[in-house]
């Protein structure tokens, strides 16, 4: 017995309106076209489908269990469909991101609730166990967007610039340093130095300023969260390297000092990694513009903040 999709529309449609007339305009089809299907299928299945000279037209013991099957299969499919509608018309997808910034969830997380409103079709998802692997990851088609400080040269991978932020260096308001405008690598010999749990070349005090400079801090404490971090600095139990949209409501708090590295100061660029071929789907193309726009309101908003208190 052969069954195909239409054969299982035409049992639903039947059982739904209750005659063929009704039945075939439904399906956009003439009621002598749907009568030879019914006869082709109960040709098939050796059995009849329908309780003849029934109104409405009612389906058999047989009609019932392939009903049952229309009733399973049918939303599957116009669920795949619509799926797949949705994928050719870039209003759904995947996006799945790997982060090798550890900070960076300060800002992300309101860029992706802001997409979610445009998007909720596009099935979102972060990866921070990839962080290290991330942009080999992408290559695989295991994440899809990759958000590093790092840009390579790969082939099939855009990196798309996102924006400008500098690295500061915060500790607690009674430290010695707080005394002077700026702090250079020879500030760190002498202190405990509070990181996340990242390598050393993908934090920037490191790979900016320390690892030039041949310097050594005298101690090293790798912390998971910014929350904490913040809170042992304010304990004097160290310092911290971190990225300006990190301490925006810290330099507003009595119990921290913020200061540039370097009496320059030390400026990085974030970018996203995506593969060449989505790079300007819409919903990937949209989320690259909010990356690129969100965090400079929250850099706005801290130095709006800074010239009231000040004032």
């Amino acid at each position: 017995m052969h069954i195909e999709f239409r054969h299982l529309r035409t049992i639903r449609a039947i059982h739904e309106t209750g005659g063929l007339a009704r039945a075939a305009d439904q399906l956009n089809i003439t009621q002598s076209a749907l009568s030879h299907q019914i006869k082709g299928i109960e040709a098939q299945a050796g059995v009849e489908l329908f309780v003849r000279r029934s109104k409405p037209l009612k389906l058999s013991a047989a009609g019932k269990k392939l009903l049952a099957l229309a009733e399973k299969i049918l939303p599957e499919i116009e669920a795949l469909e619509h799926e797949f509608a949705g994928l050719q018309a870039g209003k759904s997808g995947r996006l799945h991101i790997a982060i090798e910034c550890h900070a960076c969830f300060e800002w992300l997380f309101p860029v992706l609730e802001m997409f979610r409103r445009g998007w909720p079709d596009v099935d979102v998802d972060i990866r921070p166990g990839l962080a290290f692997e991330a942009l080999p990851a992408l290559s695989r088609e295991e994440v899809d967007l990759v958000v590093s400080s790092d840009p390579e040269e790969i082939e099939g991978v855009d990196f798309t610039a996102l924006f400008d932020y500098e690295p500061v260096f915060v500790a607690a308001a009674q430290h010695p340093l707080a005394n002077k405008p700026f702090v250079e690598a020879e500030d760190f010999r002498g202190e405990t130095l509070i990181t996340y749990p990242v390598e050393r070349a993908r934090l920037d005090v490191f790979s900016q300023l320390l690892t030039p400079a041949k310097v050594e801090p005298a101690a090293i404490r790798q912390v998971e969260l910014t929350a904490v971090i913040l809170l042992l600095v304010a304990s004097n139990r160290g310092v911290a390297v971190l990225p300006d949209w990190v301490v925006r409501e810290v330099r507003l708090n009595s119990d921290y000092i913020t200061r540039p590295i370097t009496e320059a100061g030390i400026t990085r660029r974030l970018f996203a990694a995506t593969r060449s071929d989505d790079t300007t789907k819409p919903f990937m193309a949209h989320l690259l513009r909010l990356a690129r726009t969100e965090p400079l309101k929250l850099q706005s908003r801290e130095i709006q903040s800074k010239v009231v208190s000040s004032g």
